[in-house]
């Protein structure tokens, strides 16, 4: 498996699918692959090795989910109780019902408070608005910045559909990360080290670069019209209130492959337990009733394209989690987990057969057909050689 799944980053790198790309593929007991291919950034001459660091922006909802439901087994949080009893913001929160003729947003309540369960399922009707135009709308009208700010105004969207009656992807798990704070008495950070990423050995997953993960750090490249790649700045937010719990993160593929394998052992690793083996069932599990995921369409083609992973096939959502409702090309069977970061990582955690991976590329826009491609091509790999 090894030989196959370093040819075909090789190649990958080689067509141009991505200028460098990590891949990591763990089982319960311990790490089958880990490898790498192309360049930190294009023309640098730095290797993409395993150990790269870069960031893995939505990849960092299960981790924070994990965290919320750690506090939801010690009775601080509760799935279906008003999220507004933990933040009074979302007490307050309402429902964008349109725009006026002076294009003034006209809000009302909603018709039933936020809870934490649709927080994590992304029904609660926070959204993001890249993928929403009336949310974008919002923004321009109100002035109020959106949440890569890293102000806490930013969280003070309306909702754009009553809680539990639709799904969308949106800043949900932003909101539950502001919940894990307020209970804790820490920052996400400081939680996250003390009950999450520090028990389970992930010393290169952090909000903030360590000097070493600085060292090894990839550099975000866009996509061209021409399919060119190009190395680009994020400038970092001048003062940053919050850490992103819906995005935050930097880490390596070899890190959240532990995190991988903590789900697959159902809450555990190495001897180390962080979740209740009926918690990860219950992330596992689609949480979402008869709703289903639908796809992203793009308001901003600069950070995404519109985008959905196994188009037309059903999927659910579990507690943080996407879930497939029937078995996909890749091997991966009925009720495997995933997700994905804006610059084009995913994983997927397939607890049927005990397996998962973690494939780390930093490109946008969102949905790179190229680099998805790549991701799909090694995780069928290695399901070809199992």
């Amino acid at each position: 498996m090894k030989q196959r799944l370093d040819e075909i980053l090789a190649a990958g790198v080689q067509r141009g699918a991505a200028p460098g790309a990590t891949f990591c593929v763990v089982d319960r007991a311990g790490v089958l692959y880990e490898g790498g291919a192309g360049e930190r950034a294009s023309g640098s001459g730095i290797a993409m090795s395993a150990d790269t660091v870069g960031g893995i922006f939505s990849m960092t909802k299960a981790i924070t989910g994990a965290a919320a439901m750690q506090l939801v087994e010690r009775g601080q949080l509760e799935l279906d109780g008003p999220a507004g009893d933990i933040c009074p913001e979302l007490a307050a929160v309402e429902v964008l019902d349109g725009f006026d003729g002076d294009g003034e947003p006209i809000t009302r309540p909603p018709a039933s408070p936020v809870t934490l369960r649709q927080l994590l399922t992304h029904t609660s009707g926070f959204v993001y608005d890249i993928w929403n135009s009336n949310c974008g709308r919002w923004h321009e009208a109100t002035g109020v910045p959106n949440v890569l700010s890293l102000e806490k105004a930013s969280l003070a969207e309306p909702l754009m559909f009553d809680p539990g009656t639709s799904w969308e992807y949106g800043i949900g798990i932003d909101w539950a990360g502001q919940m894990v704070e307020t209970v804790s008495g820490l920052t996400l950070g400081e939680y996250f080290a003390q009950h999450l990423t520090g028990p389970l050995g992930m010393s290169d997953t952090a909000f903030a670069h360590s000097p070493t993960m600085l060292e090894r750090a990839a550099a975000i490249h866009a996509r061209g019209p021409d399919g060119s790649l190009t190395p680009i700045e994020l400038p970092a937010p001048p003062n940053p209130e919050f850490e992103m719990g819906g995005g935050g993160l930097h880490g390596t593929m070899g890190d959240y492959g532990r995190f991988i394998q903590m789900m697959l052992n159902d809450g555990e690793l190495g001897g180390t337990r962080v979740l209740a083996t009926d918690t990860v069932e219950a992330m596992s599990s689609n949480q979402m009733g008869d709703l289903r995921v639908q796809p992203l369409r793009t308001q901003d083609p600069m950070r995404s394209n519109d985008a959905e992973f196994f188009p037309g096939e059903p999927k659910s959502w579990g507690l943080t989690f996407q879930i497939n409702e029937q078995p996909a090309f890749t091997g991966r069977p009925a009720g495997t987990l995933m997700w994905a970061g804006l610059a084009n990582s995913f994983y997927w955690i397939d607890r049927v057969n005990g397996i998962g991976g973690a494939y780390l590329s930093q490109i946008l826009p969102f949905g790179d057909e190229q680099s998805l491609d790549l991701f799909y091509q090694l995780e069928r790999a290695v399901y070809e050689s199992l």
